[in-house]
């Protein structure tokens, strides 16, 4: 996916966040261990590994759990890691045809928790999946311990502006939607690995963002998007009452200074009571690929 909005080259980081903002959600259980008994749904998988207090951990729009696999290597020494991967992204099949993505996957994730025993979860969603984790935490606080988002807004329009709504974003958001449903698969491909180099600065984390896009279901993608750029999760930020750590990047090479970015999380999450702020320099979106040592530390923190 591709953007090309906000004016310029800030329009260019906008959508590039917005789209890699929105590479992520899905489910169907299929732990690798340890699925719960008896639970069964279609938007989303869960592999489950290691011991320990339990990590869910939710990749972006369009990619995969793998996006996370170098994280979970790291912790599954110390705690349980479900790694979700969601529905219509990367390869996992799409049941949901032409409904509404984002409602039933957050629900999803509310039945797995349920389903699998687990008692208020850390959550560490990336773009889509940090909104994802942001309304699950909204909607049932009770299942919930604590929450980190990674370069992961409450409004993804909101990079086009403070004045921006849900509803000024819509034509926008319905042009991006069937640009992605009717361009050709060869314009497709090519629109991925244009995407790809402003997501991240490492060139193999570049080229599986684009097989996992490719491997997408183009419905559950445009869906996503339509639906993550007209959602702005801002007014129940205020009723949150778990620790919530916000990640966001960095980039030098970006049209938006730092200042303008620290400004854009900090002013979006505003409302949030608490709220702790992590900024990671040198990044494009995916951080955990960038900068895996300063996520990883960022982590740390935020576990403890």
């Amino acid at each position: 996916m591709s953007f090309a909005i906000l004016g310029g080259r800030a329009i260019a980081r906008a959508c590039v966040i917005i789209l890699a903002a929105l590479l992520g959600l899905g489910l169907a259980v299929a732990a690798a261990r340890a699925a719960p008994a008896g639970f069964t749904a279609d938007r989303l998988t869960v592999e489950v590994v290691g011991q320990g207090p339990d990590v869910i951990l939710i990749p972006g729009l369009a990619s995969s759990r793998e996006a996370f696999r170098p994280l979970a290597d790291r912790l599954k020494a110390t705690h349980r890691v479900h790694l979700v991967q969601l529905s219509g992204f990367a390869g996992q099949a799409w049941s949901g045809g032409d409904g509404p993505f984002v409602d039933p996957a957050v629900e999803a994730l509310a039945d797995y928790v349920r389903a699998a025993g687990l008692s208020k979860p850390a959550v560490i969603g990336h773009s889509m999946g940090g909104l994802s984790g942001l309304l699950l935490a909204q909607r049932h606080p009770e299942l919930v311990g604590r929450l980190m988002t990674v370069d992961s807004l409450p409004f993804y329009s909101a990079m086009f502006g403070p004045t921006a709504t849900a509803q000024s974003a819509r034509p926008f958001a319905d042009r991006m939607a069937a640009g992605v449903l009717s361009a050709s698969p060869e314009a497709f491909a090519a629109q991925q690995a244009a995407t790809a180099k402003g997501l991240s600065r490492t060139p193999a984390t570049q080229e599986a963002i684009v097989a996992w896009s490719l491997a997408s279901d183009r419905r559950a993608v445009a869906k996503a998007l339509s639906e993550v750029m007209t959602l702005d999760a801002r007014p129940g930020l205020a009723a949150l009452k778990l620790p919530v750590t916000a990640v966001y990047a960095v980039d030098p090479e970006s049209a938006l200074p730092p200042g303008v970015v620290s400004a854009l999380w900090t002013r979006e999450y505003a409302a949030l009571p608490g709220v702790t702020l992590v900024r990671v320099d040198n990044s494009r979106h995916f951080i955990m690929a960038d900068q895996p040592e300063a996520f990883a530390k960022a982590v740390e923190g935020f576990l403890k």
